[in-house]
């Protein structure tokens, strides 16, 4: 128990203190929403960069607050990246005083990985993903005997399906963190997982479907990665494991 801060406090005392990390967490969000408020349109001008590489070069809005709203959610969801890593440290200064010291090794890792992999899910989605989505479904504009078809899309909906595509991969890319977090737990083992192989790869292909347009390219590009990711973490849950056995052997000499 030494390990343990001293931190025995009375019930409400840990509220006090929850209430405390809450508010600044709000706080920063807070702050953060309006400083990209005030950037929105540039922030929204960087997500539409996509669509207007594939060829596509005018977005429409349809509802008279339609625009305004679009805005507010493009600034929603930049703050929420932006106040991340302060959200993040609230929760862990909550949480830390209450875990033994070998337990924030153990969890540290793991908190600064999350940031690093949904980036790279999001920029993989913005970069790769979403590119070639866009060209596959603006690929049915054209002459229907006679009938011009052509694609007019809504600011509302094109943001909505960017930030599938951003919030699907970023997401989808902690799946190692995830892993080795159960498998820390003790839920899990590696053992486990390697038996669960074929069906991760299924469920990979099940996911990519669901968050990605019903084109095989798109789902491909977050199959695969996927299967690769769970790949990973076997290796990682395979270091994890042995570390902890060499740290064991001390104890039991």
């Amino acid at each position: 128990m030494n390990d343990i801060d001293d931190s025995r406090a009375p019930l409400l005392d840990h509220l006090l203190e929850l209430r405390r990390r809450l508010l600044m967490a709000f706080a920063a969000l807070a702050v953060a929403f309006g400083i990209c408020l005030y950037f929105a349109r540039p922030i929204f001008a960087f997500l539409v960069q996509p669509l207007l590489r594939a060829g596509q070069g005018k977005l429409i809005y349809t509802q008279i607050f339609e625009a305004f709203f679009v805005e507010i959610k493009v600034a929603f969801f930049a703050a929420m990246m932006l106040a991340f890593p302060v959200i993040a440290n609230q929760i862990w200064q909550f949480v830390a005083p209450g875990l033994y010291k070998n337990e924030k090794r153990a969890l540290l890792p793991f908190l600064f990985a999350t940031p690093i992999l949904f980036l790279a899910g999001a920029s993989m989605a913005y970069y790769v993903a979403i590119p070639v989505a866009l060209h596959f479904l603006l690929g049915f504009q054209g002459n229907l005997g006679g009938v011009q078809q052509e694609a007019l899309p809504a600011v509302g909906n094109y943001l909505s399906f960017v930030m599938q595509f951003l919030f699907g991969f970023g997401l989808s890319f902690l799946l190692p963190v995830l892993l080795m977090l159960l498998e820390r737990a003790g839920i899990v083992t590696r053992k486990q997982l390697v038996g669960a192989r074929r069906y991760a790869i299924v469920g990979a292909f099940a996911i990519a479907a669901v968050l990605t347009p019903p084109d095989v390219g798109s789902q491909l590009l977050l199959a695969v990665p996927l299967v690769i990711l769970y790949e990973l973490a076997l290796i990682g849950i395979w270091f994890t494991e042995k570390r902890r056995k060499n740290e064991e052997k001390p104890e039991t000499a």
